[in-house]
């Protein structure tokens, strides 16, 4: 069985070998591609190598990533997605990294760090994507822009939610407070909140999106957005509901985020999703190891330019040998 070098994340990278041996694509594989650059938002804390088979499969060199590392994480794993950054010019850390609580307003605003940063960024990309460190793509890269750009979706964000049912209002109606890196939890009957800013009506999903460019400049200038970012802080999970909230203002929504069983695999390539959630690499990696092959097989059979035979994935590649923190 072949190994990576576990030297790759000690020291200063060889960063053309890593790009070679580590199966990364490093050209766009059609015009198409490279006239529709994406952004894309991952924010993580661990399982570095279920990081590196995510970037891998997303990655083109059009685009731009922003990663978001929790404050939490080791210090080496930290050093070691900053390397690997280092070897892309369309990679990047966060400028600035929260102390991510589970269901906290800290989620929300590492999201919005990253927009801040690809807002500055060159790249004129025109939509973004949000994922954490064990989403898994379904689509390809031009699968992705085809959809996004299709007749139903151009110009429109992708951020599914509802009206918020009553069991849920709780978690807008009553203050939490955020116990930095650790929980939320709720202040209590006697401590309700105002209504909504604007009179907002508040509507509930899922903290995934495909937000457009506009949308994304409209949510750091419009009064109505900083306002409700600002109600939203001793709320329970907004992202949940801030992202739709807002939709709901200037468009409409779709889609629910496919959350699936290591067995489903084969339903997961059936359906019409861009991701699945979640995927992590010690549990079932055989499920992971299939849909990452199946994936990269799917991307170059629709290249539309001369296959380099190191984009392809080697089975016989350990990848978790090669990528230890430390």
């Amino acid at each position: 069985m072949e190994c990576l070098n576990i030297g790759y994340f000690d020291g200063p990278m060889n960063c053309c070998r890593m790009q070679t041996d580590f199966h990364f694509i490093m050209e766009p594989l059609s015009r198409e591609e490279a006239d529709y650059p994406l952004a894309f938002i991952i924010t993580i804390h661990k399982e570095l190598e279920m990081f590196v088979r995510l970037l891998r499969a997303i990655y083109a060199p059009q685009n731009i990533y922003c990663i978001h590392v929790d404050v939490k994480a080791p210090e080496n794993y930290k050093t070691s997605v900053r390397r690997l950054a280092g070897c892309f010019p369309n990679v990047f850390l966060a400028s600035v990294s929260e102390r991510v609580t589970y269901a906290g307003f800290s989620r929300l605003k590492a999201d919005m760090n990253c927009m801040e940063d690809l807002l500055k960024s060159a790249v004129k990309w025109k939509k973004v994507i949000n994922l954490c460190g064990q989403d898994f793509p379904i689509k390809s890269n031009l699968e992705l822009i085809r959809y996004m750009q299709g007749a139903e979706w151009r110009d429109i964000n992708m951020t599914p939610g509802v009206k918020q049912p009553e069991y849920m209002q709780h978690r807008t109606q009553m203050q939490h407070m955020e116990v930095i890196g650790d929980y939320v939890a709720s202040k209590g009957q006697g401590h309700r909140k105002d209504p909504p800013p604007h009179n907002l009506q508040i509507y509930f999903g899922t903290a995934y999106y495909s937000l457009t460019r506009a949308f994304v400049e409209y949510v750091f200038k419009s009064s109505v957005a900083k306002d409700l970012l600002e109600w939203s802080k001793d709320t329970y999970s907004p992202d949940e509901h801030y992202w739709v909230t807002l939709n709901h203002v200037k468009g409409r929504y779709v889609r629910d985020i496919c959350i699936y069983g290591t067995e489903d695999i084969p339903w997961i390539i059936e359906k019409n999703s861009m991701f699945a959630n979640k995927f992590e690499s010690t549990v079932a990696p055989e499920a992971l190891d299939c849909l990452e092959q199946w994936h990269r097989h799917k991307v170059l059979q629709q290249a539309m330019v001369p296959i380099q035979s190191t984009w392809q994935l080697a089975m016989e590649v350990n990848i978790s040998s090669a990528i230890t923190v430390g």
